[in-house]
């Protein structure tokens, strides 16, 4: 039997994404006894990691760094393949954190925001979405910092009759380069990433890059058992550790100098 759609229209506390930030603001909401609901455009939980299926597209922090802290019991029941992880590999755990928490009950997925307007009488937040008004007393946006794909603005680019592909709003299915032409502009993170991927399939791949970036291989492998055990006994201290470091993970930080 299918579950009842949800009609509720007045909450505490309505916030924008169900990406990493997103899921465990709703989680920490709920915790705290707050009425909250998640409004996302996508028609899964992700994020950037929904959006963002590009070749090669995987996360450049250490998998054992880029997960939950909040629940130790998530560092036993998920176990990481790579030590830099694949955007499907962690596109899988957000859902899988998403279901072990149930999540997706107060997640209203294909619904884009088209404005939100403030009531300083009503003290009252008016948010109007593609289904319809909604209310609230808190409004948080979990969006991130780059979630708008930049398109490219060049002149005479209508003319161009090929197939045109955004890093930040991927097709869902494959896309097949065998053969084909391929010119990427910009070599940022995206960039570095799907370039040499579609290099192996393109007849050709010219790459426009504005300015040049210092990039150093990743040494990617399996997550280091050794790593995983020493840290095993006190995650907690170790998520500590990382909290006050200046890079944001638990790593000394190198005094050898780079030139």
């Amino acid at each position: 039997m299918a579950a009842a759609p949800d009609l509720r229209s007045e909450f505490d506390v309505i916030a924008v994404g169900a990406g990493m930030a997103g899921l465990y603001l709703l989680h920490a909401l709920r915790t705290a006894g707050f009425n909250a609901l998640v409004l996302e455009t996508g028609d899964d939980v992700g994020g950037t990691w929904y959006w963002n299926r590009y070749p090669g597209a995987r996360c450049d922090v250490q998998s054992l760094d880029y997960q939950y802290s909040f629940d130790p019991a998530l560092q036993d029941e998920w176990e990481w393949s790579e030590k830099y992880a694949t955007q499907p590999e962690i596109l899988r755990y957000l859902e899988f954190v998403a279901d072990r928490f149930d999540l997706k009950r107060d997640i209203r997925f294909n619904t884009p925001v088209e404005s939100a307007r403030w009531d300083d009488a009503a003290d009252t937040w008016t948010i109007n979405t593609s289904d319809g008004p909604l209310t609230c007393r808190h409004y948080v946006m979990a969006t991130g910092c780059l979630s708008v794909p930049k398109e490219p603005e060049i002149d005479g680019a209508e003319r161009f009759t090929g197939d045109v592909y955004v890093t930040g709003k991927w097709p869902h299915e494959e896309v097949d380069f065998s053969g084909k032409r391929v010119a990427v502009i910009g070599t940022g993170s995206s960039g570095i990433q799907s370039i040499p991927l579609i290099a192996e399939q393109a007849a050709q791949v010219t790459v426009f890059q504005r300015t040049p970036n210092f990039s150093t291989p990743a040494h990617n492998g399996p997550v280091p058992q050794w790593k995983v055990d020493e840290i095993g006994p006190d995650w907690q201290a170790y998520r500590e550790d990382a909290r006050w470091s200046r890079g944001g993970v638990s790593m000394p930080m190198t005094q050898n100098k780079i030139l």
